[in-house]
């Protein structure tokens, strides 16, 4: 009889729904062993996590119904690989938008006022008292946040900003550009600017990356976007790792081309590049954008509905490649 993998417990209520659905097997797997489950003809559906890497020699041999990817990312499916083997992948989308936005804003906020190095400076005792020009940041209000991407979690960071007073700008698709009509802007008519990709990355005192990863993403920023900014500029990354050369990144900021970063993702995640954790001018955060108790929770119920329903024979609620699903049928 056919069951559903879980490479990783997920929160209530996602456990429970799966039980209900049908035998469940939660075990953690290398991707050796994830290859071999899925070519079992064990398990109609997996549960995975972005850690599970399904590529496409592993989809070439996996007799799958579905994937329901405990995230709203999912590069780390080969999705076009899946699609022709009529195995449908699903996700979590609209659930972590605010609660990204809000590790944004709180990234540009701790970087530019350098929180971390504050906190450790007073846990160590140097604190002794107020100094004129003890730990001298950078401002927030009246500065321009520059937006790689202007989709959901970008646009929840553009209304953050704004109540900041800061000058935003946005490119819809960097590093090309297409031309968004005010109506597509809707609130953000006449409140943000529409920007191309070099201007983004000259203009801006904060580069704030919100894009998906893929061929042309990857390494969106490198060494010559990052020497093409203001010296004075930081860099925001809560999208996906490979968005940044990491290698550059380092480089840059111990140079001083760039004046910090504040990451939430990494590039060979969870592993950080040489010398990025030494540097005073950052801000290192363990992949917790979506890491509130609610969110976490939805995420759950919806990546276990989408579970369900593709164990049940029903199309999931939130499948990323629809077309699979015919064709498996």
């Amino acid at each position: 009889m056919s069951r559903i993998l879980v490479t990783t417990e997920i929160p209530s209520p996602g456990m429970d729904i799966l039980r209900a659905a049908g035998d469940v097997d939660l075990r953690e797997v290398d991707h050796e062993q994830l290859v071999d489950a899925c070519a079992s003809g064990e398990y109609s559906v997996v549960v995975s996590q972005l850690r599970d890497r399904f590529d496409a020699e592993l989809l070439a041999s996996a007799a799958l119904v579905g994937i329901s990817n405990y995230a709203v990312g999912f590069d780390n499916i080969d999705i076009a690989a899946a699609t022709e083997r009529g195995i449908t992948v699903a996700n979590t989308p609209g659930v972590l938008t605010d609660s990204t936005a809000d590790i944004a804003m709180l990234l540009i906020l701790s970087t530019a006022r350098r929180a971390v190095e504050a906190d450790a400076f007073v846990r160590s005792g140097s604190f002794t008292g107020w100094e004129p020009e003890l730990l001298l940041g950078s401002d927030v209000s009246g500065r321009v946040l520059g937006l790689a991407g202007f989709g959901r979690i970008a646009r929840a960071t553009a209304r953050r900003a704004l109540g900041f007073g800061m000058t935003v700008k946005f490119c819809p698709r960097p590093p090309g550009d297409r031309t968004v009509s005010e109506n597509e802007l809707g609130e953000f008519a006449g409140r943000v600017e529409h920007a191309s990709w070099d201007e983004i990355v000259t203009t801006s005192d904060f580069l704030s990356l919100h894009v998906p990863l893929s061929d042309s993403t990857h390494h969106l920023v490198d060494a010559t976007v990052l020497e093409a900014m203001k010296p004075s500029a930081i860099v925001i990354n809560t999208a996906r790792g490979p968005v940044i050369d990491e290698a550059a990144l380092v480089t840059a900021l111990r140079e001083g081309t760039v004046a910090a970063a504040g990451l939430d993702v990494y590039e060979r995640e969870p592993s950080l590049e040489p010398g990025l954790a030494d540097l005073p001018n950052t801000v290192l955060l363990p992949h917790v954008g979506s890491a509130t108790v609610s969110v976490r929770s939805e995420m759950a119920r919806l990546c276990a509905t989408n579970a369900a329903a593709m164990f049940g024979g029903s199309m999931p609620p939130h499948p990323v490649n629809p077309d699979a699903w015919s064709h498996a049928g």
